[in-house]
């Protein structure tokens, strides 16, 4: 690669947009595991959405936290995000807090950061008189209640939002997601683990389904984030079915990333509003808002993170497809998919599980799953079935992986939570529908101290 990077050498070529994505490959013994989570935080007296100022505000809980050697990352004068070894700490549209976790090499370390992470958090919640608890969407307050952040790249979102679908703002302010974020150690290891990750996510979208109310009300859906997924931006969102056909590789992936109409471009401390241009023509020189700059390779960094589809790629592998939820629910998620791509075995059995799933099927799943989790069906078999079956396949390779920690021989039992799931075929959204119209009495009230970190 050039020097373009840091704005000085020759302009940048597609090659070297193809380049940046390929040196992620890395031998397996860098292999490592990161995990990212947010959640919703409320004032405990009314259980309003915090606001960014005064005395129970995010700031407040920002300013706390760096009692604990957080750094404070400031956007014009304000603090927006935290950061420490290789762990952030920072804001969604609307206040979700969200831990980015470093690169680590176990699940039981994964464990530990987020028990530390959240022991912090409720330190200083408890003195601002604030909380926070774990679904995959905001179950009572309506959008237009909620206080967005101030960070300039969430403004020019705002406004282009809305003009490729009625759900993105609720993406934005309502939604809140655990992720996991895996190596790879070539093209193929890379194109291997993109699709079973494409094929299978909709089966942790119903195994992790835990939003079903929409304002206080029972939504229809299980997975209401999953829903507001469907109706938030067609170019940018959803299964990617190339990832699932013949051609997949690096080249074929930064060329769908080109195609995605940008967002903007951070120059100077702020953020230029180019939202629906063509980051090609932001390659050629021709960029209407900036004629005659080219991009450096932090702006294409930038650009790979305004796509969201179900499993993205950057210089590692993003899996997003889950609700977040409760602390044992944030450690099954990377147990899930470190059971079933880190180990080779596992991966063969993955791929054996999703044989003659077609992109249309995997589509029409993501789309059924929302609604119906563990109850939908593809290929002949219930979803429940299936992920029975990439349970005890993660087991295994969680098994074979034998990584001892926390008094354990190895790493399974962060999946005991998902094996519970399967075999009994309710989801956390079911337990609390049954709560809903049983011993909550028809009120969400009881949900935000069940729920609670």
């Amino acid at each position: 690669m050039n020097d373009s990077a840091t704005g000085r050498g020759e302009a940048l070529t597609r090659r070297d947009l193809i380049a940046y994505l390929e040196s992620g490959c890395k031998p397996r013994s860098a292999w490592r595991i990161g995990t990212e989570h947010e959640k919703f935080g409320h004032r405990l007296a009314d259980r309003a959405p915090l606001p960014y100022e005064g005395p129970a505000g995010i700031r407040a809980l920002l300013e706390g936290l760096q009692r604990f050697g957080w750094e404070p990352y400031l956007e014009k004068g304000k603090p927006i995000a935290l950061l420490k070894d290789n762990q952030s700490v920072s804001l969604e549209p609307g206040g979700q807090l969200e831990l980015s976790g470093a690169p680590l090499h176990n699940l039981h370390r994964t464990c530990d950061e987020v028990h530390a992470h959240l022991d912090q958090v409720r330190e200083v919640s408890e003195e601002l008189g604030i909380g926070f608890y774990g679904v995959g969407f905001r179950p009572d307050a309506p959008r237009e209640a909620i206080p967005w952040m101030p960070k300039g790249r969430y403004a020019i979102m705002r406004r282009y939002m809305p003009t490729r679908g009625s759900l993105g703002l609720d993406m934005m302010t309502r939604t809140c997601t655990v992720q996991v974020n895996l190596d790879f150690d070539s093209e193929a290891d890379m194109v291997r683990k993109m699709r079973v990750g494409m094929a299978l996510q909709p089966v942790a979208t119903a195994l992790f389904a835990i939003s079903p109310f929409v304002e206080g009300r029972p939504s229809g859906f299980k997975s209401y984030r999953s829903h507001v997924w469907t109706d938030t931006d067609p170019d940018r969102c959803g299964i990617l079915k190339f990832v699932l056909e013949p051609g997949m590789g690096f080249e074929r992936y930064a060329d769908y990333v080109l195609d995605v109409p940008m967002y903007f471009v951070a120059r100077e401390g702020g953020f230029v509003d180019v939202a629906g241009e063509s980051f090609r023509d932001f390659l050629a020189g021709s960029l209407p808002q900036l004629p005659g700059e080219r991009p450096t390779l932090k702006d294409w960094e930038d650009h790979l993170t305004t796509v969201f589809p179900e499993v993205r790629l950057k210089r590692y592998i993003e899996m997003r497809g889950a609700d977040s939820g409760p602390w044992g629910k944030v450690c099954a998620l990377p147990a899930l998919w470190v059971g079933l791509l880190y180990d080779s075995t596992a991966l063969n059995e993955a791929e054996a599980l999703v044989e003659g799933w077609t992109a249309a099927d995997v589509v029409r799943l993501r789309r059924d799953v929302a609604r119906d989790a563990l109850g939908a069906g593809i290929g002949g078999r219930s979803v429940r079935e299936v992920a029975q079956d990439a349970v005890e396949i993660a087991a295994g390779g969680l098994k074979r992986r034998a990584v001892a920690g926390n008094l354990d021989v190895d790493e399974r039992s962060y999946i005991t939570y998902l094996r519970q799931i399967a075999e009994s075929g309710r989801t956390a959204a079911d337990d609390m529908l049954e709560a809903y119209q049983g011993r909550w009495g028809g009120t969400i009230d009881p949900l935000f101290e069940e729920y609670a970190y």
